[in-house]
C-alpha cells in the first residue's frame, strides 16, 4: 500500500469525521441528559464514548459493504474505476452543496428526564448508533484501491477523529465553555462537506489518489 497516496484521503477523512462529530447533535444531548440525570462528568463522558463506539461501528459496517463491492468491480473496470469514483464523489459533493442551501439548522434538543439511567443510556446510544457518519462513506470509496489495509487505516482515522470531536466538545461544555461557535459550523456543515468531497473527487479522478 502506498502511504503517500493514502495520506491525503486520510487527512480529508479526519477533517470530515471531526467536523461531523463537532455538530451539537453528537455531544449536546449527552451533556443535557447527564445534567438531568445528575451524572458525574466521568459518567457523562463514558456514555458519550460508548455511543461514539456504536456510531463508528455502524459506519464501519457500512464501509465494509461499500469497500467489498468496490473491490469486486474494480478489476473489471480498470483505469475507468478512478473516474467513476471521482464522479460519484463529485455528485455527492454537489448534493451536499444543494442541501446546504436548503437547511435551516438543527432541530431542538429536549432535556427530558428519563425514569432510569439505563433508559437514558440506551436511548442515547441507540440514537447515535443508528445515525452513522454518512459523510465518511465517500472517503472509504476513495480508498478502495488501497484494499482492506487502506480500509483499516481509514477506519482508525474515523475512530480517532470521532472520539476526539465528541469527547472534546462534551468536555468543554461540561467545563462551562458556552457558545463554541458550533451553531455556525452546523449551519454550514453540508457546504463544507460538499466542497471537500468535490475536491477529493477531482483528486481521485485526475491525480489517481
Amino acid at each position: 500500500m502506498n502511504m503517500t497516496l493514502l495520506a491525503p484521503i486520510a487527512a480529508t477523512g479526519f477533517a470530515v469525521a471531526f467536523l461531523h462529530a463537532a455538530l451539537p447533535t453528537h455531544w449536546l444531548p449527552f451533556v443535557l441528559v447527564g445534567r438531568g440525570q445528575h451524572w458525574s462528568a466521568g459518567k457523562t463522558l463514558s456514555v458519550t464514548a460508548l455511543a461514539g463506539l456504536g456510531h463508528v461501528a455502524f459506519t464501519i459496517l457500512l464501509g465494509v459493504v461499500l469497500v467489498g463491492a468496490g473491490l469486486a468491480v474494480q478489476p473489471h473496470m480498470g483505469a475507468v474505476f478512478g473516474w467513476v469514483v471521482g464522479a460519484l464523489m463529485g455528485a455527492l459533493g454537489l448534493f451536499y452543496l444543494w442541501r446546504g442551501r436548503h437547511e435551516h439548522g438543527q432541530g431542538d434538543i429536549t432535556t427530558r428526564r428519563y425514569a432510569s439511567d439505563r433508559a437514558a443510556i440506551i436511548a442515547l446510544v441507540v440514537l447515535l448508533t443508528l445515525s452513522p457518519c454518512e459523510a465518511f462513506l465517500p472517503i472509504y470509496l476513495a480508498g478502495v484501491k488501497h484494499g482492506w489495509t487502506g480500509f483499516l487505516a481509514l477506519s482508525a482515522v474515523l475512530m480517532a477523529a470521532t472520539a476526539a470531536g465528541m469527547l472534546l466538545f462534551t468536555t468543554l461544555s461540561l467545563a462551562g465553555v458556552k457558545r463554541l461557535g458550533l451553531e455556525r459550523i452546523a449551519r454550514y456543515e453540508s457546504t463544507i462537506l460538499g466542497l471537500a468531497l468535490i475536491a477529493m473527487g477531482l483528486g481521485v479522478a485526475f491525480l489517481e489518489l
